[in-house]
């Protein structure tokens, strides 16, 4: 039994999407958290901070470093964030002599958000490839049957004639808008966090902006001046992912009104009914609905999470690891849900 029900046992058949979540593992997490500690490392090196020896031994441990869960976690417990620990364990592995290089300069929130960026672009392209591939079968939708007629509704009630390819368009038109967000915010949104202590990096003094652009370049994010307590790209991020499901959500409360009206659709499959068993439900329309309202829940709260006091913040950053991951699967889900729907149409319009 688990919290999430993105990760329950048997509701995470319905509203999970294990590609999307493996992302948000802690095996994922912690090898983010490597991956910036050996590319801080190179950078430093390369600029002459710390010896390139000790950079070569921090990758060379990295590459075998099993950190003790157990350890983390009580340590979590303890300090409110998992990179002390972390650090300590991997600083033991690297031994005495290099130790001392390992995470040099920077702080806690630096590994954590450079970690949720480095897995973040592994995300998006999932997001947008399945968005396209939605798009491509709407497109195929609408060429096989946008030419029937449909009565269109406007306020729940019989208005005036369209045809399925005025409904096709609606729900295919935002998907485009959706695309182009998703490849801008991944080109620009998807920044490198360092900032050291208080953001200001003063163990680096002058050569801090070359350290933070080989960092940017080695992790293949964008090289941006430190967001510790400037949250709003997290926002624009959820909000974006609020606006995908919103869409297919409208898309699955459409669907299940035109079934409702008998003769407007034909779905393959469905859920059945443990009372009624001449019944097929549509399961993946109704839970688009219920994705899209989810996220648009968890969106005021990440909003409340952009409110960090001063330099940094422990309580609004915390906030986000709550919502963040669960906006992120419940997108994936719902793009997946909604890909399987579209699959099912085996008519749209009057036979």
């Amino acid at each position: 039994m688990t919290v999430s029900p993105f990760d329950h046992p048997y509701l995470s058949g319905l509203l999970g999407d294990e590609e999307v979540a493996a992302l948000f593992s802690a095996a994922a997490e912690l090898e983010a958290m490597l991956a910036f500690e050996v590319a801080l490392a190179k950078a430093e090196a390369a600029e002459g901070i710390i010896p390139a020896e000790a950079a070569e031994v921090i990758a060379e441990t990295a590459h075998r470093f099993s950190p003790d869960v157990a350890s983390l976690r009580d340590a979590t417990k303890r300090d409110g964030v998992v990179v002390s620990d972390f650090v300590r364990q991997l600083r033991a592995a690297v031994g005495e002599a290099h130790g001392r290089h390992v995470h040099f300069g920077a702080t806690s929130q630096d590994v954590v958000d450079s970690g949720l960026m480095l897995r973040l672009a592994r995300v998006l392209p999932v997001l947008e490839n399945r968005l396209a591939a939605l798009g491509a079968r709407l497109d195929g939708l609408s060429a096989d049957f946008g030419e029937r007629p449909l009565m269109g509704r406007t306020r729940m009630q019989a208005a005036i004639p369209i045809t399925v390819a005025d409904r096709v368009a609606a729900w295919r038109t935002p998907l485009e808008r959706h695309g182009e967000r998703l490849r801008s915010f991944a080109a620009t949104g998807l920044a490198v966090q360092f900032g050291g202590a208080a953001g200001t990096l003063e163990k680096l003094g002058d050569r801090a902006p070359a350290v933070r652009a080989t960092l940017a370049r080695e992790l293949g994010l964008a090289d941006r001046p430190q967001w510790h307590s400037q949250r709003e790209r997290i926002v624009e991020l959820g909000g974006l992912l609020a606006a995908i499901t919103g869409s297919l959500g409208k898309m699955g409360q459409d669907i299940a009104l035109m079934a409702d009206h008998g003769d407007e659709i034909a779905l393959a499959g469905g859920g059945g009914s443990s009372a009624m068993p001449h019944k097929q439900n549509p399961v993946a329309a109704e839970v688009l609905v219920t994705l899209a309202r989810f996220n648009a829940a968890q969106l005021g709260g990440l909003a409340q999470a952009a409110v960090h006091e001063q330099e940094r913040s422990g309580a609004a950053w915390t906030l986000e690891w709550l919502l963040l991951p669960q906006m992120v699967v419940a997108s994936g889900a719902a793009l997946r849900l909604a890909g399987e729907l579209m699959s099912s149409v085996r008519r749209l319009g009057p036979v």
